[in-house]
């Protein structure tokens, strides 16, 4: 099993500094990171360049390759018609990124919807600016993964399945995570049956639905043990695990979340990122080691 599976991470979780995070990584044993932000810029925010002279050799040096790029890509508000063209070159330079870190998959997201909105309302035009986003990554045979999160089109099952069936394309995929389904009042297990057999790329991040708080993976309501069963076991579930904690208040957390980071994140249960980060790399070596 351990030759099919890859544990992979947000590092910026760790640090903003790009050194802490490679010095916990390689800490732990851990050859891959999901590259979220480096030095406290995001990495849209990077050029190519830009991640060629200051990243690259960093990475290199530590050992570490990269398993996804963690993009915003879709998180603007459906109907911000100038934000939408700003990611779409943006995702341009993403991807030529992603092709020189010889990463295949970037993650991103279905559009915030107006408050109070029915999200069915704005499926067409969801549809179309995804597809938009897929004829970027076609020109240089990038995955891109659609992650369920909160205040999006995509934030139940069911809608995710839709935008998979919709699409229907071998370069728009799912990134499954547990903790965000929990958060939006949805069945982990449920929506695991929808998605599985679109499912290319695992987030583990756990969370209880009394007050929406993270915790740590295998102790919140995520049913990621079973369901971690179910994929490696039953399904035949090869490569990342990508560990997301939210256990501790980091850098970058307020400009990757629309509600308050401390709504997800009500006190520390670590010392620092980098002891949160362990903890969540240690609790799913234990799952692992379980199934």
């Amino acid at each position: 099993m351990k030759e099919r599976l890859v544990i992979s991470g947000f590092a910026d979780e760790i640090s903003s500094d790009f050194d802490a995070q490679l010095k916990t990584v390689t800490e732990l044993g851990m050859k891959y990171i999901s590259l979220r932000s480096a030095d406290g810029k995001g990495i849209a925010d990077y050029t190519v360049e830009e991640v060629r002279e200051r990243l690259v050799p960093r990475l290199d040096a530590a050992g570490v390759k990269v398993s996804s790029i963690g993009s915003p890509i879709g998180k603007v508000g459906i109907a911000d018609e100038e934000g939408f063209q700003k990611q779409l070159a943006r995702l341009d330079e993403l991807c030529r990124i992603a092709r020189l870190l010889e990463c295949r998959f970037i993650r991103m997201f279905s559009f915030f919807m107006p408050e109070g909105a029915n999200p069915a309302d704005y499926r067409e035009a969801v549809l179309e600016k995804m597809k938009q986003f897929l004829d970027v990554a076609r020109q240089y045979d990038v995955v891109l993964m659609h992650e369920n999160e909160k205040d999006i089109y995509g934030d139940t099952g069911a809608r995710c399945l839709d935008l998979m069936e919709s699409i229907d394309d071998p370069l728009f995929q799912s990134a499954f995570d547990f903790a965000n389904f929990v958060q939006c009042g949805e069945d982990p297990a449920a929506c695991w049956d929808l998605l599985h057999e679109y499912i290319v790329y695992i987030h583990i991040k756990d969370a209880v639905s009394n007050d929406n708080e993270n915790v740590v993976c295998g102790t919140g309501e995520g049913k990621i043990k079973e369901l971690l069963d179910r994929a490696v076991n039953q399904e035949g579930y090869e490569g990342f695990l990508t560990l997301e904690p939210h256990l501790v208040l980091f850098d970058s957390l307020a400009s990757l979340e629309t509600t308050d980071a401390k709504n997800i994140i009500k006190e520390n249960k670590a010392k620092d990122g980098a002891e949160g980060y362990a903890m969540q790399y240690r609790a799913l070596c234990g799952i692992l080691d379980e199934i």
